[in-house]
């Protein structure tokens, strides 16, 4: 999408949101940590078994693999999965699987085992989503480095507002091993999952508006939840969940690419 088009705001309406991050398994333990009614542990994440696969896919499913899909059940739980059109988005690939093909690509023998080279390219996720649901809707599978939520989220708008199609968002990112983890230092597997409606439904839990900027990113005060904020660019919305989570009305300004940000407002839907 042209950054120049979407100074034009894009709206569309939340229905469903996945969440998983360390010490935060899904929504619901998420929105207690961000009300404050709780306070947040940290622990590894916790990756749910993607259960809609058949058994031979459940079993080479990597830990990326597992996470897109656990955040886009959650956020489309009750709704018809097939019928939605999916953006994809991650700041890198499968950190594990790059990790074991380097390993294997630095001994004599080269050989790469199938399931090892098919897991490496960017869309897996978005290709074992296909097998689990069935799904024959449009696709998006997108990579802007530590600017992916942003670019997810403009695409996914710019889907529900210009061909007002139901959109599943699933933004995620994958921790490296060492020595990669140097390089890259994502703490942990997170991301966010979030379903949107191009008008107001009964499930309806927010309208969300978003545009592009040059005024800087608005500081966020949540001082425990922070250092995933920075540290994981899949969970640049954080401070956008936050006001979901509170139903508090307002805008944020979230860090999206170098000079420019991304401006977005949560209202009453």
């Amino acid at each position: 999408m042209n950054p120049a088009l979407t100074h034009r705001p894009l709206t569309a309406w939340i229905t469903g949101v996945g969440f998983i991050a360390p010490g935060l398994p899904d929504w619901p333990s998420a929105c207690a940590v961000l009300r404050g009614e709780q306070a947040w542990v940290p622990a590894p994440s916790v990756l749910p078994s993607p259960a809609l696969l058949p058994p031979a896919e459940r079993r080479r499913a990597s830990r990326v693999i597992k996470l897109a899909l656990g955040l886009g059940l959650e956020a489309a739980a009750g709704d018809d999965v097939a019928r939605l059109a999916t953006v994809f988005t991650a700041s890198g690939s499968d950190g594990h699987n790059c990790h074991a093909l380097c390993e294997q690509l630095a001994t004599e023998d080269r050989h790469i085992s199938p399931t090892r080279f098919h897991n490496s390219v960017h869309n897996a996720p978005a290709g074992y989503w296909g097998i689990a649901t069935r799904s024959m809707a449009p696709c998006q599978v997108l990579c802007a480095f530590d600017g992916s939520f942003g670019a997810g989220l403009l695409d996914a708008l710019g889907q529900v507002v210009l061909d007002q199609q139901s959109t599943l968002l699933m933004a995620y990112d994958s921790e490296y091993p060492e020595p990669l983890h140097r390089m890259r230092p994502l703490p942990d597997a997170a991301g966010v999952g979030l379903l949107l409606e191009p008008r107001a439904t009964p499930g309806s839990l927010a309208r969300i508006t978003a545009w592009t900027t040059e005024a800087s990113a608005t500081p966020w005060q949540h001082a425990p939840l922070e250092p995933l904020r920075a540290g994981v660019p899949a969970l640049r919305g954080l401070p956008l969940l936050e006001l979901l989570a509170q139903a508090r009305w307002g805008e944020v300004c979230l860090d999206y690419l170098p000079g420019m940000q991304l401006a977005v407002r949560i209202e009453a839907p």
